[in-house]
């Protein structure tokens, strides 16, 4: 939240010079209130004119204004008083020094007034913003929150759809494989939850690409994104890396949350097998692991050295192999089905 003084003008650097200048320019009308006798008048009136100005552009704390006060009124008011004894003015004209003090004292306190109520106006939109920002971290999060669960329970729904004994591969369960540049795929995917979820991202860049299907695709590493966020603290590191290995391309997602307990790593991604200690509903990894079959490639999973796990997809370069042919009375489908 912004932090303001006094007056924004403080902190111009022409306005450093602004107390310094006043001083030199008061120092010489009073010498002059002291070497013209009957003409004190006017340098009189231009120190206390120009010590209210230079107060309205820059105004100083409280102490710093009495002093500066105090010392004015003092010089003028012995310069006012000599020149009474010379006989030159009578002492009516002292009566200016209290006078002029009041004036400056009035306008002193209605530029704090402004002052105060220019910090708390801005104080109240500093506010404002900040909850609307909140807000809007709020409906990207949730939007995220909602999106994950409801991609991941459609992917499994279609997961035992086409596990079920004589099930037809329609057209909309079978993998549509497409050119998809890795280095783009993972750049949306960090995109989309950084928006979501407070953590270290970091994207490897990768010129790889893979024969798949993208929606699948994009499905599949969404589960492993917030699975790495599900088990890192705010703050916490996820890694999103591609590259080719041999006739194969291997994504990996990697996090430096606690890991998973050794006799949990076996059935990571079997469905509704989640373990005791990662909670969930065990559905996600299972998703990941029939699209990534589907495609012909293979799932793995491993806990780095330094804490945290290692999730890989393997997918093969030329793409998912080729469907078994479909029933004969839907000759034209073809594509291969995510089985369990």
């Amino acid at each position: 939240m912004r932090r303001c003084g006094m007056s924004d003008t403080a902190l111009s650097p022409v306005n450093r010079w602004l107390f310094p200048g006043w001083l030199i320019f008061a120092a010489v009308n009073t010498v002059a209130m002291f070497v013209l006798p009957g003409q004190e008048t006017i340098p009189f009136h231009f120190i206390y004119i120009s010590m209210a100005l230079v107060y309205g552009l820059q105004p100083w704390p409280l102490a710093k204004t009495y002093a500066v006060l105090g010392v004015v009124a003092a010089t003028t008011g012995v310069a006012l008083a000599l020149h009474v004894r010379e006989n030159v003015i009578g002492w009516e004209e002292t009566a200016e020094i209290p006078l002029m003090a009041l004036l400056f004292l009035v306008m002193v306190w209605h530029v704090r007034r402004r002052v105060a109520a220019i910090r708390e106006a801005r104080r109240y939109a500093d506010s404002e913003h900040e909850m609307r920002e909140i807000q809007k971290r709020f409906v990207r999060f949730a939007s995220h929150e909602l999106r994950t669960p409801v991609t991941v329970g459609r992917g499994f729904a279609e997961l035992i759809r086409d596990a079920q004994p004589g099930s037809q591969a329609g057209q909309d369960a079978t993998v549509k494989p497409s050119v998809v540049p890795l280095g783009a795929q993972l750049e949306r995917t960090v995109t989309r939850w950084r928006a979501a979820a407070n953590r270290d991202w970091r994207l490897n860049s990768t010129s790889a690409v893979v024969l798949a299907d993208p929606q699948r695709l994009e499905t599949a590493l969404d589960s492993l994104v917030e699975n790495a966020v599900r088990y890192t603290d705010e703050g916490g590191v996820i890694e999103l890396a591609a590259y080719p290995d041999e006739e194969s391309v291997v994504i990996e997602v990697r996090d430096d949350g606690p890991g998973i307990p050794d006799e949990e790593l076996a059935y990571i991604f079997e469905s509704f097998r989640s373990g005791s200690s990662r909670g969930g509903t065990g559905m996600g990894l299972a998703i990941v692991k029939a699209i990534v079959e589907a495609h012909g490639g293979a799932v793995s999973v491993e806990n780095l050295p330094g804490g945290g796990a290692s999730f890989r997809l393997r997918l093969p370069v030329q793409g998912p192999p080729p469907s078994a042919p479909a029933e004969q009375d839907e000759p034209r489908h073809r594509g291969v089905a995510i089985s369990a």
